[in-house]
C-alpha cells in the first residue's frame, strides 16, 4: 500500500462535513459519469436502503460512496441485494489508489454482512469510463444494461 491508500477511511457524513462533501467534484471530462454528491445525498434521504460514507485520505476529504443495501429495509427481503450506486473521488485525489482502497473497503463491508451473493454496480459507457478499474477489482459483465448503464457484478462467494 502506498502512503495515500494506507490511510483511506470511510466515515459517516455529519452536519459538520456535509457541505464539504457536496463541494467535491470529479474532473470536467468525468461529469457525465457520476451524479453530483448533492443529488446523491438528496436521493439517500428518501431511500430506506441507502448506505453512504465520505471517503477520506488521511484527514482530507477525498470522495463519496453510496450503496443500495436491501438488508437495511424493514423488513429486509429474504434474499437482499446490494449495489454500489455512487463512487466518486474528487479530481484532486484521483490516480492515487484512493478509489481502489475505498471500493475494497466497501467490498469488505458487504462481505462482513454475510447476506449477499454479489455486489453490483453500473457505469455509463464511453471514453474514460471506469470499466477497466472495476474489472481490475474482479467485477464481471452481467450482460445487462440498466437505463443505458452497463451492469457489472462481483461474486461474493469467494474471499
Amino acid at each position: 500500500m502506498t502512503s495515500d491508500t494506507a490511510a483511506v477511511a470511510l466515515r459517516e457524513i455529519t452536519a459538520d462535513t456535509v457541505r464539504a462533501v457536496v463541494q467535491l467534484a470529479v474532473a470536467d471530462d468525468q461529469q457525465g459519469f457520476v451524479a453530483p454528491n448533492a443529488v446523491s445525498l438528496a436521493q439517500a434521504l428518501f431511500a430506506p436502503d441507502a448506505w453512504y460514507r465520505a471517503i477520506y485520505s488521511g484527514e482530507e476529504l477525498a470522495g463519496f460512496v453510496m450503496l443500495a443495501d436491501e438488508s437495511l429495509r424493514d423488513p429486509p427481503p429474504p434474499s437482499p441485494a446490494v449495489g454500489v450506486r455512487r463512487l466518486m473521488i474528487d479530481a484532486r485525489f484521483q490516480r492515487r489508489g484512493i478509489g481502489r482502497a475505498a471500493l475494497q473497503q466497501v467490498i469488505a463491508h458487504v462481505r462482513r454482512k454475510g447476506c449477499f451473493t454479489a455486489l453490483e454496480l453500473s457505469y455509463v459507457p464511453g471514453p474514460g469510463c471506469p470499466e477497466p478499474f472495476y474489472l481490475s477489482l474482479g467485477f464481471r459483465h452481467t450482460g445487462r444494461v440498466d437505463d443505458g448503464e452497463i451492469v457489472l457484478e462481483l461474486p461474493l462467494d469467494s474471499a
